[in-house]
């Protein structure tokens, strides 16, 4: 009997009736040969201190560092966890073989190892790896089945990410706490809890001690346009209201004149499609989703076989992708106004390097649409919008890219010798302009244009509560300065014009929010627009993408952030926490990011697992040690 082990009974149940297994036991599914069971997620986790040590039971200083010889596992303290295992361990102990189902990354090894490792399997064990639940998938993916030593180093990078946060976390967190606690709480640090609480605090002192600077800024009106003077490179205007008023006064009376028009064409390609953490960031910038809810979404989306597999840190597709995308793209029937022009008159879809790319795609691509019809039966009003998402970002990746025309126009008053600020004969200004030639990609996104009339009604199905049809919330997938058309300026033209000088302040940085702070986590506290940029620094990045919202629910339960709005804000204390650390190990994102970036490699082959373990019992000795030191008496106030 071969024994299949899923990581939640709705996917161990998709897999059995795939297979035939259609007979219904307490804690399975058997039948043509096979026994289907699953876990709930992780029923092992490491063993806790007072396992290993009567010693480690009470918390106490001299017994920091704790450091186990060798780590252990346990089951869950749980009554349905045990019911559970005991069915398990029963099959598992009579099988002929096992076939790993579970979730096809890194936790997903770690979770099913740990239960055949409590469960004493001996007998050979196969790898199931795929990225949808669809029927076709797990049938394609049982015909591949791999000996599950070719996943060796995904559970050692696994295994390593849990011992560090055991480590790292057990021993932290009883050091600061009995050290500067007051033994009134619990100061709880993590390996990645913690320098993302450091982002948070961090960004709330820079607003705090943020002092506006007053510029103003110079501006004239010629023929219904607004044009802004140039400054020198850095200036944002003038810097005092003495200068600004002198030039305002100088060039009042005296005509402008255009000195340049110049018209670029240029191109936008359609934005990237969505791994985890981007289809989070939009969700959050367009309906208030929080990381957490976004993740159970597209978790459900999957599990409804209408997504496939979320928790993913990519954007692109492999290659083997394309030929079964006319068929995905078929199935959507709601979008079929959007799909019509790409394939008409027999095209060929396009095959873009910026979404098609095996080198840049490793466990699992982007998050895509299955070829399993989406109806509105299937999808509570949460679902759909982010279904929709991800819908109308797999149409754009075969659109072209949409075209645009940009024009710059020059001008300037000259007043023989003005002298005021850095100008000395001429003020210059410029306006500019832009506008779309060719929107492609675009008429996705717009509302109620007649090319997308009937596209946009069909799609209303998915997009319910909006009466026009198209989607009222999808803006932020435009470009970033929209249509601005105009005049027909000509070089050397000149006429009156209308000045005015407007007062204005530097702002200070924004707080974060859900969708910056996950920005952030990606790249290592660096917020970068660029996405070819933005995917070199994910491989520093802190936490992974099926964490990060877990990461900032901690903060919220532990009382260390709150929510002002849509804004993230430390508590007090978060920030006391935060100011006591003056170890940059325990509290800088970027620092945490190369140990990410080990984690990494360990599952690449690239890097030592035993390594990571030694460097990591050397971080946290040098941790324990240093506080040790510490003989000011800083305190963490409780909280009221």
């Amino acid at each position: 009997m071969i024994v299949c082990i899923a990581e939640k009974p709705s996917v161990a149940r998709d897999i059995a009736r795939v297979l035939g297994a259609t007979a219904e036991h307490q804690g399975y599914m058997e039948g043509a040969g096979y026994q289907v069971t699953w876990t709930f997620g992780h029923l092992c986790e490491l063993k806790a201190p007072a396992d290993y040590t009567p010693m480690w039971r009470a918390w106490s200083l001299a017994q920091l560092p704790m450091v186990p010889p060798r780590f252990g596992i346990r089951l869950k303290d749980d009554k349905g966890v045990e019911r559970q295992f005991a069915i398990i361990e029963k099959l598992m102990q009579a099988a002929d073989g096992i076939i790993n189902c579970g979730d096809a990354g890194q936790e997903g090894e770690l979770i099913q190892r740990w239960v055949m490792q409590k469960a004493g399997a001996r007998c050979p064990v196969q790898r199931l790896w795929i990225s949808s639940l669809t029927e076709e998938a797990i049938r394609e993916g049982f015909q591949q089945l791999k000996d599950q030593r070719e996943y060796q180093s995904l559970y050692e990078a696994g295994l390593c990410r849990a011992i560090g946060d055991w480590m790292l976390g057990m021993n932290a967190t009883r050091l600061y706490t009995l050290k500067y606690g007051s033994n009134r709480q619990v100061l709880s640090i993590g390996r990645v809890q913690t320098p993302t609480l450091a982002l948070i605090v961090n960004r709330q002192h820079e607003i705090d001690n943020f002092k506006p600077e007053t510029y103003w800024v110079l501006t004239t009106q010629y023929r219904d346009t607004t044009f802004t003077t140039v400054m020198e490179e850095g200036d944002r205007g003038f810097k005092s209201q003495e200068e600004g008023q002198r030039a305002l006064e100088a060039i009042s009376q005296l005509p402008f004149t255009v000195t340049s028009v110049e018209k670029k064409s240029g191109k936008e390609a359609p934005p990237r499609l969505f791994d985890l953490t981007s289809l989070q960031v939009e969700c959050n910038k367009k309906f208030g989703y929080s990381a957490e809810q976004t993740l159970g979404l597209i978790q459900s989306l999957y599990e409804k076989k209408v997504a496939t597999y979320p928790r993913v840190d990519t954007t692109f597709l492999p290659d083997d992708v394309y030929p079964k995308c006319p068929q995905i793209l078929a199935a959507m029937t709601p979008y079929a106004g959007f799909i019509q022009p790409l394939i008409a008159d027999g095209k060929k879809l396009k095959k873009s390097t910026k979404v098609f790319d095996n080198s840049k795609v490793t466990d699992h691509h982007a998050i895509i649409p299955t070829n399993v019809p989406v109806t509105s039966a299937a999808l509570n009003n949460m679902e759909k919008r982010v279904y929709d998402l991800i819908a109308r970002r797999f149409i754009g990746a075969f659109y072209p890219e949409c075209k645009f025309e940009q024009t710059t126009v020059l001008g300037e008053v000259r007043s023989e010798g003005l002298h005021v600020a850095t100008f000395d004969d001429a003020i210059p200004f410029k306006a500019t302009g832009k506008r779309i030639t060719d929107p492609a990609w675009h008429v996705l996104w717009e509302r109620r244009k007649p090319a997308a009339d009937n596209a946009a009604t069909a799609a209303g199905n998915i997009t319910e509560g909006n009466p026009e049809g198209s989607n009222p919330e999808a803006t932020e997938e435009r470009p970033q300065d929209e249509e601005r058309t105009l005049p027909a300026f000509r070089k050397g033209e000149s006429g009156p014009h209308v000045p005015n000088l407007a007062e204005k302040q530097t702002t200070p940085p924004k707080p974060y929010t859900e969708a910056t702070l996950l920005r952030a986590m990606e790249t290592a506290g660096k917020l970068v627009d660029d996405e070819e940029l933005r995917d070199a620094l994910k491989e520093n990045g802190i936490g992974r993408p099926s964490t990060r919202a877990a990461i900032i629910e901690t903060l919220f339960k532990r009382d260390y952030i709150r929510r002002v709005r849509k804004s993230l804000a430390p508590t007090p204390t978060g920030v006391a926490l935060i100011g006591l650390i003056h170890e940059e190990l325990l509290k800088s994102a970027e620092l945490t990011g190369i140990w990410e970036r080990k984690l990494r490699q360990i599952e690449r082959h690239e890097y030592d697992a035993k390594q990571f373990i030694e460097e990591l019992r050397q971080m946290v000795t040098d941790i324990v040690m240093a506080v040790m030191q510490d003989n000011s008496n800083r305190h963490v106030a409780a909280p009221a």
